[in-house]
């Protein structure tokens, strides 16, 4: 296990965040959110991107940074789907998305072929694979991000990548639970709603995820949709009801959970409010992709809650010890 200061109150807030930064390089604001925030993670995104060797450099010298704040090693995450969501142009292989993978080989050779591209220049994790289920006759948002057919279907196929994933050492994360593939409208924008029975999910949107579940992936992310029929206050990323209750507790998932960006505009609440609901529903990672005052309000609401809340420090405690387990597995 990775040596840690379970009484610093900084390094254990640091943890729980994977950030987002402007720039190509290992810059002023890249370090500040390492040296002084503590972060535990980073996530990319096209600007960030240039060519292979910049990325390879980029990469190598945030990890290295990290180590050398007495940190352990970075999180560095992207979203490489395939098709519409994917952060790697050329010259990184080009795949058609999930919606034009046709058989379980395709899902495999995705996956091997992903795996090399990202470990090659020092990204460990992949937020993919999408195992939303996305019914033909409803208008779905995610229907060009899918896998096409019934929960079994994207079952097998989301599957094949986790394990083709997590064979060569990227971290699989499955997205976006409990289930979006029926929704119709865009969380970056609105906040939808699923007005689904827990019933009916178990049956089909849930059923993807307790495979990715069996399959040992190593995170899953919430989904900033309404489910009024589970929790009818709250979107599954602030849900105790959702993420610690359904997930943790009755599908018995315990790796890592993370919330969607807590900048889409799904999320109305102050930064406050969300992180009080994030560390109370035991999720180990905030996600917070673009620079701006949300990623200070957001590490300080952790720090604030860490040192007032005896229970909120104790179940951050168990989320680090989480996120330091899937670092020594995956990043050695």
């Amino acid at each position: 296990m990775i040596s840690f200061d379970f009484n610093s109150l900084p390094d254990m807030a640091g943890q729980r965040l994977m950030l987002g930064f402007d720039g190509q390089t290992l810059n002023s604001e890249l370090k500040h959110l390492i040296k002084v925030y503590r972060a535990g993670g980073i996530i990319l995104f096209k600007p960030n991107i240039e060519s292979a060797d910049q990325l390879r450099r980029l990469c190598m010298d945030a990890r290295k940074y990290a180590l050398d704040q007495g940190l352990p090693d970075l999180f560095v995450a992207v979203d490489q789907e395939g098709g519409k969501v994917a952060r790697l142009r050329k010259p990184f292989t080009q795949f058609p998305g999930n919606p034009h993978m046709k058989t379980l080989e395709d899902a495999r050779d995705f996956a091997r072929i992903t795996a090399s591209e990202l470990s090659d220049v020092g990204i460990n994790m992949n937020m993919a694979p999408v195992m939303d289920v996305a019914p033909p006759d409803v208008n779905s948002i995610m229907k060009d991000r899918v896998f096409e057919g019934d929960a079994k279907r994207v079952s097998q196929m989301g599957t094949a990548v986790i394990k083709g994933l997590q064979d060569r050492g990227i971290m699989a994360v499955g997205k976006h639970f409990p289930g979006i593939g029926r929704t119709v409208k865009d969380s970056h924008f609105v906040l939808p709603e699923l007005d689904a029975h827990l019933s009916h999910l178990k049956q089909t949107d849930l059923v993807p995820f307790e495979a990715a579940i069996n399959a040992q992936v190593s995170g899953i992310m919430l989904s900033h949709i309404m489910y009024p029929r589970l929790d009818s206050d709250w979107q599954a990323s602030l849900s105790t009801v959702i993420a610690y209750d359904l997930l943790r507790r009755d599908m018995g998932y315990q790796g890592l959970v993370m919330t969607d960006d807590l900048d889409m505009k799904a999320i109305s609440h102050d930064m406050d409010t969300c992180i009080h609901r994030i560390m109370t529903a035991h999720i180990d990672i905030v996600l917070v992709c673009h620079a701006g005052p949300n990623i200070t309000d957001a590490r300080d609401a952790v720090m604030t809650y860490l040192e007032r809340d005896k229970e909120l420090f104790e179940s951050g405690q168990a989320c680090v010890k989480r996120i330091l387990a899937a670092k020594e597995k995956f990043l050695g």
